[in-house]
């Protein structure tokens, strides 16, 4: 027990060749040691775990080694290096400002920095944390900082830059460490894994640099924790199981439930991830983080941007291409509304649920129409698609489905009975060929416009008749205004978009195939809003009214002179147009005395 020590310490880098992930970093400090142009002050800033001290521990170290390599690396066999690596160094000073942080500690630290180094050449201080100093202790830091003795070096290391004092910031060199990548630390760690004798697979080594989240310490302590859980053979599902991380598993057979719509089997395993004590959120931003995997797998190029081991990277691939690139950024788009809408939900489950039916119903409109095909026979009864043979004696004839008698088509086409019936009732009382009837059974909403594309794809409806039965004849100004007055009463129940469309009269444009429809609301702000929010659902609903698809509809605002009307905000203001408007009311008010104002 007395002889173990946490691989964070263990191996811990001691020259600069160790470092992971700071390349650049160590590249200009051994520079700058090598042509002897050493300044006074640095700032090491960056996330945690990167190795900000380990690198002024080495700096230090190296600039007071008395024999360093031609690499400018410390040679760990003089007496320098072996009093740092024994803690018993005289030129190395570390100082924690989260504990020593008033102006005392920072006095006596100007008192220390004038005693010579006993041993090698510069007395170092490397004080971490320096953003937790008081505002005073900085003060009173700045003159030394400024200018110390020649043989004082100050190396200074933070989490927080934003925190320091410009002032101090200007008389530093400012050294910026970078988060460790995936690669680097699965690098780091697979070799520390063989110097131990441990057997792990890439995908137990990612798990775990994923989680460190680009700190080389955080996955050493993760990777003792797991070294503890599963020994010295660890296995992928027990790396999940220690580490409580959802499975790359969930994910893609989610994306399969998507694709196949099947809501049931999405929602049944979102219970399931719950019910192992996964939190919502975080389930939302795994599936989140998936699909931006599956974009970048099908996107050419961008094969760097996946920090997966190569066996996630093939199985990501062969999702991606079975995906659309619209669907995967439609959901996306859903999964971080999702995402960003949990904590405001008051039931964040419910709010969940609803974004996996939305993700399972997403490709319907998408899907090619041969892989709807199995799909939709498998769902026509066997009495649409058998023909039904006729009695003995009896001729054949097309089956028709008749119009009831007070029934009125709105399109003006004439039935085989003399009265008026819609294009799709006149096309379902003529002989459709079975495929027709069978594509018409699966549509479970299908528009005039492509049943009279199928009627005149096929040959069965006359030329004329097809001209006339077409949504694009354009339709007259009084069925306009009929269809406008509908279209009004339609959305009575929002006032405030019904007084918009009452404003003004309609105007129209005609072209040769098409007629524009103009109405005017009374202001800009008005009209912003329904170009943005609700011009594409009023032109579709007016086509639909009129039964025209010959017709589009813009927006205008009305002239000056008719949108300066005067409304009466206050009580004063409508008691005076209550008078105005009643004289009855204004005999009473002044047969009472009351005062309106």
């Amino acid at each position: 027990m007395t002889d173990y020590v946490v691989s964070a310490r263990k191996y811990r880098p001691e020259n600069f060749e160790s470092l992971v992930g700071q390349d650049n970093i160590a590249r200009t400090l051994k520079n700058s040691i090598l042509r002897g142009q050493l300044a006074h002050a640095y700032l090491f800033c960056g996330p945690r775990g990167v190795g900000k001290t380990s690198t002024a521990r080495i700096f230090a170290k190296t600039i007071n080694c008395s024999d360093p390599g031609p690499d400018m690396e410390p040679c760990g066999k003089c007496e320098s290096c072996i009093s740092f690596s024994e803690g018993r160094s005289y030129c190395i000073h570390e100082l924690d400002a989260a504990s020593n942080n008033g102006v005392d500690d920072i006095k006596a630290l100007m008192e220390q920095v004038r005693i010579p180094p006993q041993v090698g050449k510069y007395s170092v201080y490397i004080i971490d944390e320096v953003h937790m100093l008081s505002q005073a202790a900085f003060n009173a830091f700045l003159k030394t900082l400024e200018e110390p003795p020649a043989h004082a070096v100050f190396i200074l290391a933070t989490t927080e830059k934003h925190k320091i004092l410009p002032t101090i910031l200007s008389r530093c060199q400012t050294y910026d460490f970078n988060r460790i990548t995936v690669d680097n630390i699965v690098g780091n760690l697979r070799h520390i894994a063989e110097l131990e004798h441990i057997t792990i697979d890439d995908e137990s080594l990612h798990v775990i640099a994923m989680k460190a989240d680009g700190a080389m310490r955080d996955a050493l302590t993760i990777f003792d924790q797991t070294v503890a859980f599963c020994g010295t053979d660890i296995k992928y599902q027990d790396v999940l199981s220690n580490l409580n991380v959802l499975d790359y598993e969930h994910c893609f057979s989610l994306v399969d439930d998507f694709l196949a719509g099947d809501c049931p089997s999405a929602l049944l395993k979102f219970d399931e991830i719950l019910a192992k004590g996964f939190n919502a959120l975080y389930f939302v931003s795994a599936l989140s983080s998936h699909l931006r995997d599956l974009i970048v797998s099908k996107s050419s190029g961008l094969d760097a941007l996946l920090e997966l081991p190569d066996s996630l990277k093939k199985r990501y691939k062969a999702q991606a291409d079975r995906c659309p690139m619209k669907f995967l950024y439609d959901a996306l788009a859903l999964t971080v509304q999702c995402e960003s809408g949990y904590r405001q939900s008051v039931n964040p489950r419910l709010h969940i649920e609803f974004a996996l039916m939305r993700l399972c119903a997403l490709l319907n409109p998408l899907q090619a129409e041969q892989s709807r095909q199995p799909a939709r026979e498998s769902q026509i009864p066997a009495s649409s698609s058998a023909p039904v043979s006729p009695a003995a004696g009896e001729e054949k004839k097309p089956a028709v489905e008749k119009m009831p008698a007070g029934d009125k088509a709105p399109f003006g086409e004439k039935g085989t009975a003399g009265k008026e019936q819609a294009p799709a009732e006149v096309a379902a009382e003529r002989p459709v060929s079975s495929d027709r009837q069978r594509r018409r059974a699966a549509k479970s909403v299908l528009s005039i416009k492509e049943m009279s594309r199928e009627d005149a794809s096929d040959g069965s409806m006359p030329a004329a008749s097809r001209q006339k039965a077409g949504e694009t004849e354009i339709p007259t100004d009084e069925r306009i205004e009929a269809g406008w007055q509908e279209l009004i009463r339609t959305y009575s129940s929002q006032p405030r978009l019904a007084s918009a469309l009452g404003a003004s009269k309609l105007e129209y444009e005609v072209r040769d195939d098409s007629k524009t429809v103009i109405f005017r609301v009374v202001n800009v702000a008005q009209k912003q809003w329904i170009e943005e929010k609700r011009l594409r659902e009023l032109e579709a609903a007016l086509q639909k009214s009129v039964g025209s698809s010959a017709i589009s509809l813009r927006v205008d605002v009305l002239p000056d002179d008719s949108s300066k009307v005067e409304i009466p905000y206050t009580q004063t203001e409508q008691a005076q147009v209550l008078m105005q408007q009643n004289a009855e009311l204004r005999e009473l008010i002044v047969d009472l005395g009351f005062d309106i104002k």
